[in-house]
């Protein structure tokens, strides 16, 4: 699916300014770069992070009703369709934050794979934010919806973006990189379940420091190499008890990829290519190799794909 064409409109299903139906596309992300620059108090590590959307897309469509409970289905990837999915919990604080008393249908159709480190449930809840904003006439600045955001989780701020950051704090602090070349990416997620909470609990915190400015300074330069910003500090991790992480990395080098890491807690593990045949001629290779789901994907750059 080429993101041009995925574009679905939004319907208004009478002539006053709110809209009853919200059809969207919620992107998966990559961590290009992700280095731990800090622990807090609180337990969240400081990060500094480069993140791109791509084009694996979860697909929602809500509809606003007049009273009632908040009703979630989903069909695809399994997931919960109560409180513990993110798309609820994300409903559920926008009504509180707005004092609205509306009911809502919602349909999770689940493509991205769960627990994968593409961060899909964080971008199902941004997407949930944004069509209520957008249902409800704009309550919200985007501001307001930025702090509800890091409320629910540290990576839902990023997808309210939906273009390349450069990410500070937990997550939340977020500054766009104008011009990120326009790489393919083959990702690929093996059959293995990974903790986010057990990765961090293992992690030996070796903490970066000058990160931003070294990463400014690169960028700025145009004629850096990618497999020089590829770094992921979690990565050590969850390959030392995952050997299929290196193993994947390798294949995708084999083939041809400008550079492969692994992406947020793991296990997924994508390559970078410089055109779309040179991905598409990696993945034929790769499905023979049986490591796991194979994504052929496009990065998003600043394009708003629920306009």
């Amino acid at each position: 699916m080429s993101i041009q064409n995925s574009r679905i409109k939004r319907f208004a299903s009478n002539s006053q300014s709110s809209i009853e139906n919200s059809k969207l596309l919620a992107p998966a992300k990559l961590n290009i770069r992700l280095k731990v620059t800090g622990c807090r108090p609180d337990g969240y590590h400081e990060l500094f992070s480069i993140m791109v959307p791509v084009s694996l897309f979860d697909h929602l469509e809500l509809e606003m009703t007049f009273r009632g409970p908040i009703r979630l289905t989903c069909q695809g990837i399994s997931v919960p369709d109560n409180e513990e999915n993110l798309v609820y919990r994300a409903a559920q604080a926008f009504f509180s934050r707005t004092r609205r008393e509306s009911g809502l249908s919602v349909k999770l159709t689940k493509n991205i794979p769960v627990a994968a480190g593409l961060g899909g449930g964080s971008s199902d809840a941004a997407g949930t934010l944004m069509a209520l904003n957008d249902m409800c006439s704009n309550p919200l600045t985007s501001e307001e919806l930025a702090e509800l955001a890091v409320s629910l989780g540290a990576d839902i701020p990023f997808f309210l973006k939906n273009r390349p950051c450069m990410a500070r704090g937990i997550g939340e602090v977020l500054e766009p990189i104008e011009k990120w070349p326009g790489f393919w990416y083959v990702i690929v997620t093996p059959s293995v379940k990974v903790s986010t909470a057990w990765v961090y609990a293992n992690l030996k915190l070796k903490l970066t420091t000058g990160e931003y400015d070294s990463i400014i300074t690169q960028l700025e330069s145009r004629s850096y190499d990618i497999a020089e910003i590829l770094e992921n500090d979690l990565e050590t991790v969850t390959a030392s008890h995952f050997p299929v992480i290196n193993t994947i990395k390798k294949s995708l080098m084999d083939r041809g990829a400008k550079g492969a890491l692994m992406t947020g807690s793991g296990p997924s593990v994508f390559g970078v290519f410089e055109s779309k045949d040179q991905a598409l001629s990696a993945e034929r290779h790769l499905i023979s190799r049986d490591l796991g789901n194979i994504f052929v994907v496009e990065g998003i750059s600043g394009l708003n794909i629920d306009d």
